[in-house]
């Protein structure tokens, strides 16, 4: 009897062992593709060609590993372009972050006439595709363009007017996150800071803004993500490659009439990517943190 109460634990142990895997079983098999994508990247980046997931030479044998898709590095096109697309990304994240957490802490903490129509009104704002606004975004940088000083940063066919539109059409989503960070902390210290005279301003910058950093950088990054990686409005409002960015100059290389060298095309993805990924490794602790916060204190 004791035997056989053993086996049947021992058995029922194993099963809640199996099962307790699964998860883990199927997250490691989603994520292979994934995996294999990375992997034939690296790879073709530094080979003549691929086959498959292997790179071969000009004979068709195994191997022919070489650095020639990466010379665009000499090219000085290609640091002014990145130099656009970090401008166009810090833009983002400073812009997007700075009039989020002002608006978002209005909406979660004050009480004023026209609230929730505002509410409503950034959500109509979000749903809207920048594709349905362009012509109306080229009105509008030409109107800009046309005023002395401003126009010449926030035109027509400038960084800064790529910036401003990104930004625009990033900040409802912006609103939206940073309120939710809000509502989810505790009124004790603000109140309290409040009663001992603490103007408004200094409440938000020195007693929230530090508990909500998770939120400041899960926005920092989603900002810094989107602004890298724009194609349709700098490939929209800036003529030639001057002002061009990342994403318009690695569209240069495929065309209609010569065909796509795909391993070049890895290789200045792949250095687009570095940034991200580099971005993302200073605020990854900040992200795990995310979830961290006081009790729901917003009206």
């Amino acid at each position: 009897m004791t035997t056989t109460t053993f086996e049947v634990e021992a058995k029922s142990g194993l099963w809640r062992k199996i099962v307790s895997a699964l998860p883990y079983v199927a997250l490691s098999i989603s994520i292979i593709p994934i995996l294999v994508g990375y992997y034939w990247v690296i790879i073709a980046t530094f080979s003549y060609r691929t086959e498959g997931l292997f790179p071969v030479d000009a004979n068709g044998n195994i191997g022919g590993f070489t650095l020639q898709n990466w010379q665009f590095l000499l090219d000085p096109q290609i640091w002014r372009v990145t130099l656009n697309s970090f401008l166009i990304a810090i833009g983002m994240v400073i812009g997007v972050g700075f009039l989020s957490t002002l608006t978002g802490y209005a909406l979660s903490r004050m009480n004023f006439r026209g609230r929730k129509g505002f509410l409503g009104l950034t959500l109509v704002l979000h749903a809207f595709r920048p594709e349905l606004l362009l012509i109306a975004i080229f009105q509008v940088l030409l109107f800009i363009a046309g005023i002395p000083l401003l126009g010449k940063v926030f035109g027509f066919n400038t960084v800064g007017g790529v910036a401003l539109v990104m930004v625009a059409l990033e900040l409802p989503l912006g609103i939206w996150l940073m309120k939710g960070f809000f509502d989810n902390l505790s009124w004790d210290m603000e109140r309290a800071a409040l009663i001992d005279g603490a103007s408004r301003f200094r409440v938000w910058w020195e007693i929230i803004l530090p508990q909500v950093k998770p939120g400041l950088a899960a926005l920092a990054i989603f900002n810094f993500i989107a602004g890298w990686n724009a194609y349709l409005i700098p490939f929209t409002f800036t003529i030639g490659a001057k002002v061009s960015n990342l994403s318009v100059y690695l569209n240069q290389f495929s065309g209609d009439t010569s065909p796509t060298g795909w391993n070049q095309v890895a290789a200045v993805g792949l250095f687009q990517l570095l940034p991200i990924l580099i971005f993302f490794i200073f605020t990854q602790e900040t992200l795990l943190s995310i979830y961290g916060g006081g009790a729901k204190g917003g009206t």
